[in-house]
């Protein structure tokens, strides 16, 4: 068994609290095993003035810290997992997840009103495109701003005037013990959230058999069952972070339900569709679902959305 473990990760206050959970979680599991992080600066860390559906998102936060996985520098990578591609480098898989924390998006606004409440003349700032889809299916009349860089200096920017509210996934805010600026928790049924949203994913290389021992104690079965299943989902659709889709698996008494939607960018065309099956089969789940969903119209939205037929903010 290896002494020592060195960790690949970001280097946000949000990034570090994962690392440090997965950390911790390890030297608990393993007495005497020695962690330590290595921080990695990404594409998606640097780049911070431009949208980022304007700059691609395969790989924006996580390449360089898969580089440093490849070539031995780390042993481990952890990521949100909603950051991680589907389809993964050459000799690196996912090697497992923690339980998963809070999957909705949260609302957050100076004012304190809630998404119900906003209208004409109100601002709401986010850099998804999931979450415009989801806000201007609800109401046009909002207007929509980008907005980049880590949780607190989003918050500061709101404070500032750029916008009167944002919407942000709520495992961020509560990690990092910012409960108190949640305005409204948003339910899934008026915008779904984005692919393992609330997930911390911990990437390894294939065939380091003493990771996978530690990976085989420290991943969360339930966690690993949805997450599967709504990435096949993504998979199949060939989405990411430059199309508005969202999905979410939930699991009750063996079974798992997964919803999921595809969206144009005004949210005047959208599709959202829901299928249940057994537990064990949350993969093959995922590309059914996909399929249904590509046989009402979802390709044809998101090719015109990557072919540029659509206007992105």
């Amino acid at each position: 068994m290896k002494e020592m473990i060195k960790i690949g990760t970001r280097g946000s206050q949000l990034a570090l609290y994962q690392a440090k959970k997965v950390k911790a979680t390890l030297e608990i599991l393993f007495p005497g095993l020695q962690v330590e992080l290595e921080i990695i600066k990404t594409k998606g860390d640097k780049i911070l003035d431009v949208a980022l559906s304007k700059i691609g998102d395969k790989g924006l936060f996580t390449k360089e810290i898969e580089n440093a996985l490849i070539d031995g520098t780390v042993d481990l990578a952890v990521h949100s997992l909603k950051d991680l591609p589907t389809t993964l480098p050459e000799g690196l898989k996912l090697g497992a997840v923690l339980e998963r924390g809070e999957f909705r998006d949260a609302l957050v606004s100076k004012n304190g009103k809630k998404l119900s409440e906003l209208g004409a003349g109100d601002v709401v700032a986010t850099s998804s495109l999931r979450r415009i889809a989801g806000l201007l299916k609800i109401n046009n009349q909002i207007t929509i701003k980008d907005i980049r860089g880590n949780v607190n200096s989003r918050l500061q920017k709101m404070e500032d005037g750029y916008c009167d509210a944002m919407i942000m996934a709520a495992a961020g805010l509560q990690r990092l013990g910012l409960e108190k600026y949640i305005t409204e928790i948003i339910d899934p049924e008026v915008i779904l959230p984005a692919v393992s949203q609330g997930a911390i994913a911990i990437e390894t290389r294939i065939g380091d058999t003493e990771v996978e021992t530690l990976m085989a104690k420290i991943n969360h079965t339930e966690t690993w069952n949805a997450v599967v299943a709504e990435r096949a989902f993504l998979a199949e659709l060939q989405g990411g972070c430059q199309v508005p889709l969202g999905c979410f698996s939930s699991i009750t008494n063996g079974k798992l339900t997964l919803s999921g939607f595809v969206a144009s960018i005004d949210g005047k065309r959208y599709i959202r569709e829901t299928i249940s099956g057994e537990l064990a089969e949350g993969a093959k789940l995922g590309i059914a679902l996909a399929g249904i969903m590509q046989e009402k119209g979802a390709t044809e939205i998101l090719n015109e959305i990557k072919s540029g037929n659509q206007p992105l903010i």
